[in-house]
């Protein structure tokens, strides 16, 4: 007889170990890396499923995501515009980085970009979706560095039987895409196949009283193909094995500016019950990417570009191994353990100071990381009505061949050869929780963690220059640690479901991007500063807060008819800097004091389902100085479907539809960019 916990371990990362369907009620996975019942989980996890992202109203994954306040990338655009090294999520605003300080997950696997931190969302394959589980302020004793602010877990289906599924769509500015998903058993085992063809001719990304002749569409194009075959080995036992390749191309909104990414991807994983109470599941993977990007400078006039940088070359190399056993005991308690482990290698290669019409300097730099850990987590009933949970976790970590060489190229001969020592660390992450049910119809729950973030390869090593404005990297940063508490109270009854949430985070060592420099002039460590533009390097600022409240809302008051409520306050302010005592008392750059959204679903008369959606941004700031504000924005989103036959249905989505202005950032001398302009797109979705 299955189990179902160890059916829902085999549905997160390999597929089922029995042979029949079983029905499961529904289980999270991210918050302890094993199944759970939510109402158990001591830490706010939000979940999104097949369904409600395909009603969600928004062409990409992040943006459905978006539906949260609590849910951010480092700046206002999505995956639909924005350059991939600004695409690193923000959960709950701690602290907005293109380094994404949360950890987001394919199936247990880290789509943060092993040299830079950031998410690739357009990787995910949207059709083959099972849920998507958010864990803001969670989960860093189970999964360790990179889940400072919290975990972020993409879950794909794993069919028994032969399945199908694609959606095929088009829109304003030339978009065009189509995605199938597939699963093929035969040979004693089960093949899943997807597959995306994506592209844009894209929008302008500054403001119509600042456009110039210089900016032009931000375009992009992306494909991909995935395959993983899945092998029962006997009666409790699976393999499988997966591989994906990726392709992107985009235009960043001048000529020139323009940046191209390359994934091959694959892992072999193993999922096993052995006993009645235990089941275990291990994972080994490796990825090789390639990232370029060129950066331009543009006049005042906004008439003419200059080339600033060519990034010709990033490669990386990620490899990775895991393994997690989950225990159940008598009186419902529950133990997970486990142990990962981590490797990066990866260097940028790239071409700079710009003369005469050539390039006239190299630089090569990067280095390797690694890093491990061992988590255990143990869950038990203290009362029938209250349960607890303790976790610890211990990590090491080693950054190793750190270097920097700049060369002229006509000579080759160099500017600046630096290598820096090896540097190694160990962190402790321990966590507690306590969830108690007063009442059938309340839920309290309370959860302290601590977590560890290390400063990636491009945070280290990594200078990068955007038109005028020069940020330096920084071979001695620290590691991030934050001290993370919430308090929660959720109510449901009637189909009216209300909760609310009280959280504190407590940064220290936060790396932010300081400025230290304004031009013109040339100054030590940023060097040349055009008019107008900045210098800024990456530094530790010893302690930053992070605290706010959150309130959700559900009602149904008949079938078919839902409304939701999400809102935060949040308070994001830098509490002791040494390095800039000017940023004490100041704002976290890209964290806004509020946001909502309000959402319906209605099945409405003549089978169609109207989902409308509001959302709420409140003021931020685009620098650590708090001098550039970006403005508060209302936008309004709207999607209809309708079935034709049991296996086809048509939709229509609109993104923003007022038009409202969304502005994503300020330069020092007043440019405006802007987001997604209103936004129509349709298309057929079809299952079989």
């Amino acid at each position: 007889m299955c189990l179902r916990f160890a059916t829902s371990l085999g549905l997160l990362l390999a597929g089922s170990l029995c042979a029949q369907v079983v029905t499961l009620a529904p289980e999270i996975v991210t918050a302890s890396r094993t199944p759970q019942p939510p109402a158990q989980a001591a830490v706010a996890v939000r979940t999104f499923d097949a369904a409600e992202l395909a009603a969600t109203p928004s062409s990409t994954l992040d943006g459905q995501l978006r539906s949260l306040p609590a849910f951010s990338l480092f700046r206002r655009s999505d995956s639909l515009s924005a350059n991939p090294s600004s695409q690193g999520v923000s959960l709950r605003g701690l602290g907005p980085s293109g380094a994404s300080r949360s950890l987001v997950l394919l199936d247990g696997v880290p789509l943060n970009d092993p040299f830079g931190g950031w998410v690739s969302w357009s990787k995910v394959p949207r059709e083959s979706l099972q849920r998507v589980e958010l864990v803001p302020g969670g989960g860093a004793t189970a999964w360790g560095n990179g889940a400072l602010g919290g975990v972020v877990q993409a879950l794909t289906v794993a069919p028994l039987t032969a399945t199908g599924r694609a959606v095929a769509s088009v829109g304003d500015y030339g978009t065009r895409s189509f995605e199938f998903a597939a699963t093929l058993p035969g040979a004693g085992g089960r093949l899943d196949l997807a597959a995306r063809d994506f592209a844009t001719d894209g929008f302008s990304l500054v403001a119509p009283e600042d456009r110039g002749p210089v900016d032009v569409a931000a375009w992009s194009r992306h494909r991909w193909l995935s395959a993983r075959w899945r092998q029962p080995l006997g009666p409790s036992l699976e393999l499988a094995a997966s591989v994906r390749a990726y392709d992107e191309h985009r235009g960043n909104g001048t000529p020139y500016q323009t940046n191209a990414s390359r994934e091959q991807f694959g892992s072999l994983a193993l999922s096993g019950q052995p006993a009645e109470a235990f089941a275990w599941h291990a994972i080994a993977y490796v990825q090789d990417q390639s990232f370029a990007s060129t950066f331009g400078s543009i006049n005042a006039a906004r008439t003419t570009e200059t080339p600033a940088s060519d990034q010709f070359e990033v490669p990386a190399t990620a490899f990775g191994a895991s393994w997690t056993g989950a225990w159940r005991h008598a009186g419902s308690a529950h133990t997970s353990a486990g142990w990962d482990a981590q490797g990066v290698e990866g260097e940028t290669r790239e071409h700079y100071t710009y003369v005469a019409g050539d390039f006239t300097r190299l630089r090569i730099a990067g280095g390797r990381q690694f890093g491990g850990g061992l988590f255990a987590l143990h869950e038990r009933p203290l009362a029938p009505d209250l349960r607890a949970t303790l976790g610890a976790r211990l990590d090491a970590w080693r950054d190793s061949d750190g270097h920097r060489r700049e060369s002229v190229r006509s000579t080759g001969v160099a500017s600046r050869d630096e290598h820096y020592s090896a540097r190694r660390g160990t962190g402790f992450s321990p966590s507690a929780g306590l969830v108690w049910q007063p009442a059938p119809a309340w839920r309290i729950r309370t959860g302290l963690q601590r977590a560890l973030r290390r400063p990636t390869l491009n945070e280290l090593y990594r200078p990068f220059r955007v038109g005028a404005n020069v940020t330096e990297g920084n071979a001695a940063l620290r590691p991030e640690s934050v001290l993370s508490a919430d308090f929660g109270a959720e109510y449901s009854v009637s189909g009216l479901t209300l909760g609310a949430t009280a959280f504190w985070n407590d940064l220290r060592d936060a790396v932010g991007n300081v400025t230290i420099a304004r031009g013109p002039g040339t100054f030590p460590i940023v060097g040349t500063i055009a008019a107008g533009g900045v210098g800024r390097q990456k530094l530790n600022l010893d302690r930053t807060r992070v605290q706010g409240l959150e309130f959700s809302a559900r009602w149904s008051p008949r079938v078919g008819l839902t409304f939701t409520g999400e809102a935060m306050l949040n308070d994001a302010t830098v509490r002791r800097a040494a390095v800039a005592p000017g940023l004490v008392g100041k704002r976290v750059a890209q964290v806004p004091r509020a946001g909502a959204t309000l959402g319906a679903s209605w099945r409405a008369p003549g089978r169609l389902t109207i989902t409308p959606r509001v959302r709420y941004l409140g003021r931020q700031y685009e620098d650590d100085e708090n001098q550039l504000t970006l403005g508060a924005v209302v936008m309004v989103d709207l999607g209809i479907s309708r079935p034709l036959t049991r296996w086809l249905e048509i939709f229509v989505t609109a993104e923003n539809l007022g038009d409202a202005r969304i502005e994503t950032g300020r330069s020092a001398v007043g440019v405006v960019n802007t987001g997604t302009p209103r936004f129509v797109f349709g298309g057929l979705r079809g299952r079989w």
